[in-house]
């Protein structure tokens, strides 16, 4: 586990994750490492995003930060205040004012039972925030808010698109009016027309509201539009972080080099003439996992040392941060240029 810590936004951090882990016990001496030792900042109204494959830990970490699992390890702390290293009831009484989630299953996390007044107003209720009378009225400007009609507050989910019922999610998460969100891949399971929708809803609720961001997904370039930031993960690790434009347009670490070969280009005639790219081979079990860097086995530049030690958390230049043992000059890596060139 890297001991150094990420780069903090320059600003006071309203949330800050300390080596975060958590870990599943699945019997038999098997441990599953869904999140391990994961450390990161966000300044007030910024907006970092978290990208990596399906099964990297992304959206468990984000449900451990709002404390929906238990830490295994590491803290989290909310403008300086350590959060509770296993909820109670009062716990999710108090935080939830302060941060919110949006579910990536806007079908599962919305009560089919419950009309879009009710799942609106449910949170803004329980917290004293707003009187029944009123009720009404703001769901109505909420669901204006996010796009809705008022006269849809007594529909049921199912009664709505997939776009739709998305839309109903943000509206409960910001009818509470938290400082910070945690969107857990809010877009994918849309269509690509609906994800821009979506995006450009969020970034428009930010901008009114003041919002801070962690925006979970696996499409790097969606991940680059609405981020100021971006940190990539890989089997429960940060493997980099840095400038959301440095990230994508000139990646460090070999994983997310592959991540941004493998986003398809825009332009169809360009998609169909450039080389096919991505990480070789499937992500391997989160389950006992070995010393070392954990790309190691899909890495075209990895050496012995990869294989035997867990690599740095480095600042490899001014505000980009990556754990990769080619950055490190004391690892004994030759470094990824003269692992593809030979020497002369």
């Amino acid at each position: 586990m890297s001991a150094a810590v990420p780069a903090r936004a320059e600003a006071s951090p309203l949330l800050e994750v300390r080596a975060v882990s958590r870990h599943f016990d699945l019997g038999g001496g098997r441990i599953l490492q869904a999140v391990d030792g994961v450390t990161l900042a966000l300044a007030e109204r910024e907006v970092l995003g978290l990208v990596g494959e399906s099964g990297c830990g992304k959206s468990t970490l984000g449900r451990t930060i709002v404390g929906l699992l238990d830490k295994t390890a590491g803290e989290v702390a909310f403008r300086g205040e350590t959060l509770p290293a296993r909820y109670r009831s009062a716990d999710f009484r108090r935080w939830s004012r302060k941060i919110q989630m949006i579910f990536q299953d806007p079908t599962s996390s919305l009560d089919e039972r419950m009309t879009l007044r009710e799942i609106v107003a449910e949170g803004p209720l329980l917290h004293g925030m707003w009187k029944r009378p009123e009720v009404p009225a703001r769901v109505g400007a909420w669901l204006e808010r996010v796009g809705l009609s008022p006269d849809h507050m007594s529909r049921y989910p199912h009664e709505f698109s997939g776009g739709q019922r998305q839309r109903i999610g943000v509206a409960r998460a910001l009818a509470l009016e938290p400082e910070l969100v945690i969107c857990d891949e809010p877009i994918s399971a849309l269509d690509v027309s609906v994800q821009a929708q979506v995006v450009n809803l969020l970034a428009d609720l930010k901008a009114t509201m003041g919002l801070t961001l962690l925006f979970i997904a696996h499409d790097l370039s969606m991940v680059r539009y609405v981020s100021d930031r971006t940190a990539v993960m890989y089997l429960g690790r940060l493997v980099e972080l840095g400038r959301a434009d440095d990230v994508f347009f000139r990646p460090l670490h070999p994983y997310t080099r592959s991540l941004v070969a493998s986003n398809p280009e825009a332009d169809p005639e360009r998609e169909r003439r450039r080389p096919r790219g991505g990480p070789p081979g499937e992500i391997p079990s989160p389950v006992n996992l070995a010393p070392g860097c954990r790309f190691a086995g899909r890495c075209p530049f990895a050496t012995p040392v990869c294989r035997d030690r867990d690599p740095r958390w480095l600042e490899a230049e001014p505000g980009r941060f990556v754990a990769c043992h080619a950055y490190d000059r004391e690892s004994g890596h030759p470094g990824l240029r003269a692992a593809v060139e030979p020497p002369a």
